[in-house]
């Protein structure tokens, strides 16, 4: 199951974070900042899949991005890692260029990849329709 996917600037700063489990406020804080330590302070020889405290970390870094998905010792590696490259290619397809100020349209493609922590879907053309959907209706 997936607990937390958080994206991450080379500087440590979340751009973007949700949560699958139930985390005190004042504990995300502490938890995306021992997490992204974590993880940006690997080597790019190094395995992208990490064992943090209660979860596994899963990580994929694009540019100047980084993308960190904590999972259970249940879930498959693996298919995060693919889970993450497909949440790219979604979020690539759908927007140009940059997607820091759409915050609202990628929570949409999260809500419509995963569903309280589970891979619900991964076709690119069903996780835009309703982005597509909205976004007929404005122009229309």
């Amino acid at each position: 199951m997936i607990k937390f996917i958080l994206m991450v600037n080379r500087q440590g700063q979340t751009r973007l974070s949700r949560y699958y489990t139930p985390v005190e406020l004042n504990r995300r804080a502490t938890l995306e900042a021992d997490v992204v330590r974590c993880c940006l302070s690997r080597k790019k020889d190094q395995c992208s899949f990490v064992e943090y405290k209660d979860y596994k970390l899963v990580y994929r870094q694009y540019a100047a991005l980084y993308i960190v998905v904590g999972v259970t010792d249940s879930e498959n590696e693996l298919s995060v890692y693919e889970l993450v490259h497909n949440f790219v290619e979604v979020l690539d397809k759908y927007f140009s260029r940059v997607i820091m100020f759409n915050l609202d349209r990628v929570h949409v493609i999260l809500d419509e990849m995963i569903q309280n922590g589970h891979i619900v879907e991964t076709n690119k053309s069903r996780i835009l329709a309703p982005l597509t959907a909205l976004d007929k209706m404005a122009d229309g």
